[in-house]
């Protein structure tokens, strides 16, 4: 951007929200998948050590166990790529941790690995957009391992069980394939179609783009599904509806008027869109959406696509990985910020007085989020939910002392209610996760509550200060220019699909690839700019910009939606 871009007026620095990051938010649609995955892949390798009478292994299980959180939001076919990636990262983090904690007992050390560790996780997580939990299990799995007492020729062994219960955690991750193959597209479809009612409902800026990102997701979910079948058909059908509804009513706001203010120009039914979203996330037929214009070419470019991204989709992906992790990459700051509050929360703890100060770098690791209004309402949730979660271990603690299997009991309830709650609000899932983790530390032998207690208020308090103050100091300006390469992009990405409109006798694959690489640049821009505008210590964002190119992207958009028959009216209006 040059420097005469008409740039908004933002402070560098911005009031930081209390209430807000406390409050609840209605449950994800998923949530119980994660939470008994979870349950089962963690009672199995339990009880088979509890007949050995080896419950001291637990957390070497436990590392391949919490494998089975990742991946539910992808089609079995990626998952199953995803989760097996997940357990060989696991395996070779935990590796490094045991090595060292082999060769060393310096706690300065053994800090130092850790942050590196903490840091490499949260880069190469948001690189390859695993999703949630994102790092905080590799940080948590191998920090603790750190500072576990360990023999150079356990390793070998160790990392065998974690192998094994990560063999187990992909079971449990694409078993429900076999019985039903096609439920993460139907719920990624009826997430699009939720958006898109809660649009028609109340049209607006917010909403609209809401709607968008959820039908872009439901598009990429349904491209990396593998093989085409009827109900993959079906579910495309309701996508491309989704789609028309959003292009009439960004079209419907030609020639004047806000594009905020834009809604469906034909009467569309918000009820009866919900009313397909259930019926998708249900096990029954998919429903049958009405054939809209241009459906029939819109699905043959749809094929065009999933054949192309057969042939060059991990490559790309490939490509997309190494650039995330060149310099000058976006991420980079955020791994500095982890690398250097995670370092400083250790040792700080190591100076209090801690003897293994692991959870201050896992509670410092765990508040970095893409900006600093986001990490300080991490730190806010992180705190509360870990004070009360020891309240909640020091009430349960007598009670799993009574018997292994109490134990056991409570490490499962524990397990399924933090995933059961975290998606209402952090702090609540916290609640449950705190206990959770002190109680693995049991299964290694008996331990002073006080001083487990104390321990743990200690390095939550310093972690949490500590962490906040290095996302504070450590800048990100590359937030801005981030936000200018989208920008960039999106106005090449509109250009394109200018070009393959005003084609003679435009192909189907080559609107379908122009329109989805449109949507891709539009969910980027506004990902980047919400990313920007929590950030401190930025020059000021081009937010005039920003929404010129949104309102110009989605009207293109709308153009590519109706083709034939709507490109002419729509470019004689200057839509596109």
């Amino acid at each position: 951007m040059s420097d005469t871009t008409i740039r908004s007026r933002r402070p560098s620095v911005r009031r930081l929200p209390l209430a807000a990051p406390l409050r609840l938010a209605r449950p994800s649609d998923m949530w119980f998948k994660p939470a008994l995955s979870v349950v089962v892949a963690t009672a199995v390798p339990d009880l088979v050590l509890f007949a050995m009478d080896r419950l001291d292994l637990v957390m070497y299980t436990m590392a391949g166990s919490l494998c089975a959180l990742y991946g539910h939001n992808l089609p079995y076919a990626r998952r199953a790529r995803a989760v097996a990636g997940v357990v060989v990262s696991m395996v070779i983090g935990l590796a490094i941790s045991l090595v060292a904690a082999s060769l060393t007992g310096s706690t300065a050390v053994l800090i130092a690995v850790g942050a590196l560790l903490a840091a490499g996780q949260k880069v190469l997580c948001d690189a390859t957009r695993i999703g949630p939990p994102g790092p905080l299990i590799f940080t948590f799995i191998t920090s603790a391992a750190l500072f576990a007492p360990q023999h150079l020729g356990q390793v070998p062994g160790h990392l065998a069980l974690t192998l094994a219960a990560g063999a187990v955690s992909w079971l449990v991750a694409v078993g429900p394939a076999a019985i039903r193959r096609e439920g993460p597209e139907r719920r990624a479809t009826a997430r699009a179609l939720d958006a898109t009612a809660a649009y028609v409902t109340a049209p607006g800026h917010r909403t609209r783009h809401a709607a968008v990102a959820a039908v872009h997701a439901a598009w990429q979910t349904l491209l990396a599904a593998g093989r085409h079948t009827p109900v993959r058909r079906a579910l495309e059908r309701l996508v491309v509806h989704a789609e028309a509804v959003l292009a009439d009513g960004v079209l419907g706001d030609f020639p004047g008027g806000p594009l905020s203010a834009a809604a469906p120009t034909t009467a569309v039914d918000p009820d009866r869109l919900r009313a397909w979203a259930g019926q998708t996330r249900a096990r029954g037929p998919v429903p049958t959406a009405p054939a809209a214009p241009g459906a029939a070419e819109e699905l043959s470019g749809i094929d065009a696509e999933r054949a192309a991204r057969r042939t060059g989709g991990r490559r790309d992906a490939r490509r997309a990985l190494l650039r995330s992790l060149a310099p000058g990459s976006p991420l980079l700051p955020i791994g500095a910020r982890a690398l250097i509050g995670c370092a400083l929360a250790g040792y700080v703890s190591q100076a209090a007085g801690v003897g293994r100060p692991y959870w201050a770098i896992v509670t410092a690791a765990s508040l970095y989020q893409a900006n600093v209004t986001l990490t300080w309402n991490r730190a806010l949730q992180r705190t509360l939910g870990n004070l009360l979660g020891v309240l909640v271990f020091a009430a349960v603690l007598p009670v799993s002392r009574t018997g292994p299997l109490a134990l056991i009991g409570f490490c499962l309830l524990f397990g399924f209610a933090a995933e059961a709650l975290i998606t209402r609000n952090y702090w609540l899932g916290s609640i449950a996760v705190t206990p959770m983790a002190l109680l693995v530390l049991e299964f290694g032998g008996t331990q002073p509550a006080g001083e487990l207690i104390g321990d743990r208020v200690l390095d939550t308090v310093i972690g949490a200060a500590v962490g906040l103050l290095a996302a504070v100091l450590v800048t990100n300006r590359r937030a801005t220019g981030r936000l200018e390469k989208a920008l960039t992009a999106t106005d090449r990405a509109r250009a394109h699909a200018v070009h393959a409109l005003a084609a003679p006798q435009p192909t189907p694959a080559a609107l379908d690839a122009a329109r989805r690489r449109l949507t891709g640049s539009l969910v980027e821009l506004r990902e980047a700019d919400d990313t920007a505008a929590g950030e401190w210590w930025q020059r000021a964002l081009p937010q005039e910009q920003v929404l010129a190119a949104e309102q110009a992207g989605h009207r293109t958009l709308a153009a590519t939606a109706k083709r034939q028959g709507l490109i002419a009216p729509a470019q004689e209006n200057g839509a596109v």
